[in-house]
């Protein structure tokens, strides 16, 4: 099943892009945020560096955001117009299926506000791989079944994007996609 769905829409509902998510002229953005959604490492500190201080203050009203929930707010001064904080699982802190279950709601619930504010264009960074320390190709596997069920039954997001700063991750996503679809 996962093929047919992958092979139906890869083509043009999802994309997979090498760039800065920072850069990306989109609807929303994904924030793979901390607990706290006041700015951190990795991603999460490079967007709001970006978007400005009024992020931080927008985020310092949302009190906060739980693991596997996601939360809206203006892009400010990034070239997407919102970003979509989500909250992926400490890998460590979780059974392996636990961890699973929250990294998935992260993107699902991600999905579901883009979709709840018409967005019709979301770029995903790779959600708790870095010091959250989620294995890459777990991750990548559970992203794109996540992203695959939500699409099938959902018309927005129009396209869906997995965005990559480094070589190696584009390259586990494209290998995944390309070995699902065979």
């Amino acid at each position: 099943m996962l093929s047919s769905l992958l092979e139906k829409y890869r083509m043009n509902r999802i994309r997979l892009v090498k760039a800065d998510i920072t850069q990306l002229e989109i609807d929303a953005i994904v924030n793979a945020a901390n607990n706290s959604l006041l700015g951190g490492g990795g991603v999460d500190g490079a967007i709001h560096k970006a978007a400005g201080f009024a992020l931080l203050r927008e985020c310092k009203s949302l009190n906060g955001c739980a693991t596997g929930e996601a939360k809206i707010t203006k892009g400010y001064n990034l070239p997407a117009k919102h970003v979509i904080h989500t909250v992926g699982p400490v890998y460590r802190n979780h059974t392996v299926a636990e961890a699973h279950h929250l990294l998935s709601m992260a993107y699902k619930n991600s999905l579901q506000l883009a979709k709840k504010h018409k967005l019709k264009t979301v770029a995903f960074p790779n959600i708790s791989t870095g010091v959250y320390g989620f294995p890459l190709e777990e991750a990548a596997s559970v992203a794109i079944a996540t992203v695959l069920e939500f699409i099938e039954n959902n018309q927005t997001p129009q396209q869906v994007i997995f965005c990559f700063y480094e070589e190696d991750n584009f390259k586990l996503y494209e290998h995944l996609l390309n070995s699902e679809s065979n």
